[in-house]
């Protein structure tokens, strides 16, 4: 199945570009927006709020940004999605493997779920299968 906007937000250039690359692999979507931070991501969903069509279906999210840190985006969003009319999963992916960062995500009702890296290209493919 194919969704029509995935966005990752995570402030690792490398990880940026391995992300992508395995997202256009694995042929799933037809646009890739990435963010360095959650306050660029969250401007630019609070810039596209009303237009569901530019607002991505699937988010990756990293815990540990600057600006702007996961579970600051998942406040603001929280407030946010009131506005937005699409569902927009969102998932979190971090180099942490604390429990509470993982409970604290699960926590929340807009995460999906969470997932430690480094992912994989088949763990990306059998993920948005489900979706």
């Amino acid at each position: 199945m194919k969704v029509n906007t995935i966005c990752i937000i995570d402030d690792d250039l490398i990880y940026q570009i391995t992300s992508k690359k395995m997202l256009e692999r694995i042929n799933v979507t037809n646009n890739i927006l990435v963010f360095s931070d959650g306050e660029d991501a969250y401007k630019f969903l609070a810039e596209k709020a009303s237009n569901a069509d530019e607002l991505p279906d699937i988010i990756f999210l990293d815990v540990n940004m600057p600006f702007m840190d996961a579970w600051q985006f998942l406040e603001a969003f929280t407030i946010l999605k009131t506005l937005i009319t699409k569902h927009i999963i969102i998932y979190v992916i971090s180099s942490s493997i604390s429990d509470t960062d993982i409970q604290r995500a699960k926590n929340i009702e807009a995460v999906k779920d969470y997932f430690v890296k480094p992912i994989t290209i088949d763990q990306y493919a059998e993920l948005l299968k489900s979706v």
